[in-house]
């Protein structure tokens, strides 16, 4: 897989986490678990892009 495609797979991935993050974050009663997930793999994402992009 080229780079570009994969930076691209990557800011998909992590813009869906930051949908799912959010709807999880308004629900009455949101999981802490399941939020701490999502935000450890964002930052998981995000280090790799910032890896990918220097």
């Amino acid at each position: 897989m080229p780079i570009s495609e994969r930076i691209r797979s990557l800011q998909a991935k992590h813009a869906k986490l930051d949908e799912d993050l959010g709807r999880e974050e308004a629900r009455p009663l949101p999981s802490a678990m399941t939020i701490a997930q999502m935000k450890k793999e964002k930052l998981r994402i995000k280090d790799e892009l910032n890896r990918l992009d220097h």
